[in-house]
């Protein structure tokens, strides 16, 4: 079942006399439950594909759907809360509220909604995260890749239809990256999480089950690494 369907997908910037084309006519459709890494050169359109994806950025033409809910209709205030629910985005830069603890932090969506905490999915995540003894530290307190876990558990606490990273990775160290991999990869298969995520590095991208390649806003290669 296709949980998140993109069809000619564009993006462009400027006038018609100097405009630049981000995104061209992108189209993909991706399964429930699996993990696909996009990569490309910089400037090859990647991050403009995610922040489509996830309705940060509104297209030129094109559309998204996601759980069968084209995302484009909706007006800005149904968009945001349609993100906040059904979809977890994980940043290079956590963007963590540096005045609540990694406990609130990681129940924002809930908070924002009004809405009373999951307690035994807090206390899952934490647990699964390692961080249930720093539940109560600020994100100052906390080393990168502690914040990081913070933020991919933020994105888990709603178990949204699908979860964005954008180089997840690539403000932490080696060891610390590998562990939110780790993490991503175990949310994928524990919770049935789809995943997509954009990345530079090769040997992450391998770990994934399919591989989308981007050059110049367009698709150069889609491929299936594993079943």
């Amino acid at each position: 079942m296709g949980i998140l369907k993109v069809k000619g997908l564009t993006k462009t910037y400027g006038t018609a006399d100097a405009h630049v084309t981000a995104l061209g006519g992108v189209s993909f459709a991706v399964e429930k439950g699996s993990f696909t890494a996009i990569v490309g050169a910089s400037g090859s359109g990647k991050s403009t594909l995610l922040h489509l994806l996830g309705g940060v950025d509104r297209p030129t033409s094109g559309s998204v759907q996601v759980d069968g809910q084209n995302i484009f209709e909706m007006n800005e205030s149904n968009l945001a809360i349609f993100r906040r629910r059904n979809m977890g985005i994980v940043y290079q830069f956590y963007n963590l509220v540096p005045t609540l603890t990694a406990e609130e932090n990681i129940m924002l969506p809930y908070l924002l909604d009004g809405r009373k905490p999951d307690a035994a999915m807090l206390k899952e995540l934490l647990e699964t995260i390692g961080l249930t003894d720093r539940a109560g530290h600020l994100p100052g307190e906390l080393s990168g890749g502690q914040q990081q876990r913070v933020s991919i558990a933020r994105a888990l606490i709603n178990s949204p239809a699908v979860i964005l990273a954008d180089e997840p990775t690539g403000n932490l160290d080696s060891k610390s990256g590998r562990e939110v991999i780790d993490l991503l990869k175990f949310a994928n298969k524990r919770y049935s999480q789809t995943l997509l995520l954009i990345t530079h590095d090769e040997k992450i991208a391998l770990q994934a089950d399919r591989i989308i390649t981007l050059s110049d806003g367009q698709i150069l290669r889609d491929e299936r690494v594993r079943s």
